[in-house]
């Protein structure tokens, strides 16, 4: 039997692994500092203090929203390690919302998809326009959770222009397997109830991004979801799990033309 805690450990296989979390905390920090008045700092948007986000304008009226949810693991992180990922958005455009929620063990995952639904609905109720939905490894996850039947009201998800689960985990019985369950409290049940592999066919536009680079167990993850959604499917050469994500940055990526274009 595989060793699933090496198959989904990330970090192990890229190098300098240790040095991107306090470069994307330095470079989030500058890129708020740089917005003045048009970062808007720790919404709430549920009751505990972790369910906020941070909401950054573009220059003049947004054409639209882009929403990104952070990964980790469901088990690290906050919404202040990804602020500048949201230049190649604002450039286009369009408003960023950046929504932190609480971690395991103190919430399952189920109840995140839940406060990142309250997220969506609050971000949604304070614009006009469309909505894109992108997330990077477990917010891949929670993007994905977003188009499950009834997740969200009618209304809403009327608005979402594109939803795009980056290096995602589609499929989360493999992780029951993995020393981090015993932070996640999951049995099967709950696995395949949290699996977006399961949802039915959505009907919108659907990116399924993952980098060439990355661990075996997150190609396949990538793969899985866009064959149960017959969803677009991008594998881009040279990048792994830390910095598929950068392409954000840029306001001329193929990744930001797909999540800053209305339908």
């Amino acid at each position: 039997m595989p060793d699933m805690d090496d198959a989904y450990a990330n970090g192990a296989y890229i190098e300098g692994a240790a040095d991107y979390p306090p470069r994307w905390v330095a470079q989030a920090q500058a890129f708020r500092d740089s917005l003045g008045d048009r970062a808007r700092i720790g919404l709430t948007y549920g009751p505990s203090e972790r369910m906020a986000l941070d909401y950054f304008l573009p220059e003049g009226a947004a054409k639209g929203t882009l929403i990104f949810v952070h990964g980790g693991y469901w088990l690290k992180f906050d919404r202040t390690y990804w602020s500048h990922l949201a230049h190649g958005a604002l450039t286009k455009g369009w408003a960023v919302a950046m929504p932190s929620y609480d971690l395991c063990p103190n919430i399952r995952i189920a109840g995140i998809t839940q406060q990142i639904a309250q997220a969506v609905m609050a971000v949604a109720e304070g614009s006009m326009g469309p909505i894109s939905l992108a997330g990077h490894s477990a917010g891949g996850h929670l993007v994905s959770r977003m188009l499950a039947p009834g997740m969200l009201p009618a209304s809403v998800t009327a608005r979402l222009a594109h939803v795009m689960p980056i290096s995602p985990v589609s499929d989360l019985e493999p992780l029951l397997q993995t020393a981090m369950n015993a932070e996640f409290g999951m049995d099967t049940a709950m696995a395949q109830a949290e699996s977006p592999i399961h949802q039915p066919k959505p009907d919108v536009p659907v990116t399924v991004w993952v980098g060439a680079d990355e661990r075996p167990v997150f190609l396949d993850q990538a793969r899985w979801l866009a064959k149960a959604w017959g969803a677009d499917h991008v594998v881009t050469d040279g990048e792994h799990h830390f910095n598929v994500i950068d392409a954000l940055t840029d306001p001329d990526s193929d990744m930001i033309r797909r999540l800053t274009t209305a339908p």
